[in-house]
């Protein structure tokens, strides 16, 4: 029996799919009222928890021997966050001492490309990068830089820890509508792509979902795995829109410092509209910086092949034209 945590999120969902397809047998771990669209209809077994409650977690491992443990928030808003740090932190420490109370042979934790320590342009980003949460930008990178240091504390106490940071994660099957996925349908139903200066490596989420199988069935405990796909300029992406599905679109593109000079706002505006700002000065940055990174490792021991991201985004667009009407009240 293998448990999912964050099963109905964009990863998890496409992830549970695949596993159910290799036909293997599927607990999924749902908070009380968790709306489930994205697994809907898919032979799982569902468990009712919490990675806040330790009850809950053992009770859910019941008879389990491997854990993806996909269960986060993300937050590009600037400043402290309670409940993200807790979510992601203290969340995977109970899963990771539940499992190992538990007798569960392996622990897959996602992690992310942003646990990181953030390195200048012209330094490659592989697994030899630190983790450095004192330094971290906002608190989605520091949550995830202390949660993978818990996890490779846990490996280095004999349990079987293995943990994969994606990149930006992009793909069809994106229910709740990921950053990435808001901005491809605006591009969709607008006449206009406004876009800002930057560049980011984009990884498919099929193929991260394949990447997290291959690291429970190979990978190392104690090991982190890079799971990056492609290096591209924002500016280019309308250009593959039109390449791959005929999107014709007129591209408006910000330089950084007027994007990085109404960034300043974003977290106003959300405060006082509350809605959720595109541009924050974490998002600025992360676009601006360097993503020049290194799946290198994960292909040699692996086996990991991302596809090329032309096809990611000819089914992405694909995919969210075939479901735009369900994602109306999402993106609402």
């Amino acid at each position: 029996m293998i448990l999912v945590t964050g099963a109905t999120g964009h990863i998890g969902n496409v992830l549970v799919r695949e596993l159910l397809v290799r036909g293997e047998h599927i607990r999924v771990l749902l908070l009380p009222h968790e709306d489930c669209t994205s697994i809907e209809g898919l032979d799982v077994e569902k468990a009712e928890g919490d990675v806040l409650d330790m009850a809950s977690l053992r009770k859910a491992m019941q008879g389990v021997n491997l854990v993806y443990h996909l269960a986060g928030m993300i937050t590009i808003m600037p400043g402290p966050n309670e409940t993200v740090r807790r979510v992601n932190v203290d969340g995977t420490r109970n899963v990771l001492e539940a499992a190992r109370q538990s007798g569960v042979q392996r622990v897959v934790y996602t992690s992310s490309i942003h646990a990181f320590q953030r390195v200048p342009e012209g330094i490659l980003i592989d697994e030899h990068i630190p983790f450095d949460p004192e330094h971290a930008i906002n608190e989605y990178d520091r949550s995830k830089a202390t949660a993978t240091l818990a996890a490779l504390e846990a490996a280095r106490h004999g349990q079987d820890v293995v943990i994969a940071c994606p990149t930006g994660v992009i793909g069809p099957h994106d229910y709740r509508l990921s950053e990435m996925g808001k901005l491809i349908l605006d591009w969709i139903h607008s006449k206009i792509a406004w876009l800002v200066d930057g560049a980011y490596d984009f990884v498919d989420v099929r193929d991260v979902a394949q990447g997290l199988i291959l690291a429970a069935e190979h990978g190392k405990s104690g090991e982190i795995y890079i799971l990056s796909g492609q290096r591209i300029d924002v500016g280019d992406i309308p250009k593959i829109m039109k390449e791959v599905v005929g999107l014709k679109r007129i591209c408006i593109q910000f330089p950084l410092p007027v994007a990085r000079f109404f960034a300043r706002f974003g977290p106003f505006f959300y405060r006082l509209f509350h809605t959720k700002p595109r541009l924050t000065p974490y998002s600025i940055e992360t676009l601006a910086g360097n993503c020049t990174i290194s799946s290198e490792k994960a292909r040699r021991e692996l086996g990991f092949q991302p596809r090329s991201l032309k096809e990611t985004m000819r089914d992405t667009v694909i995919w969210l034209q075939e479901n735009s009407r369900l994602l109306k009240k999402v993106k609402a």
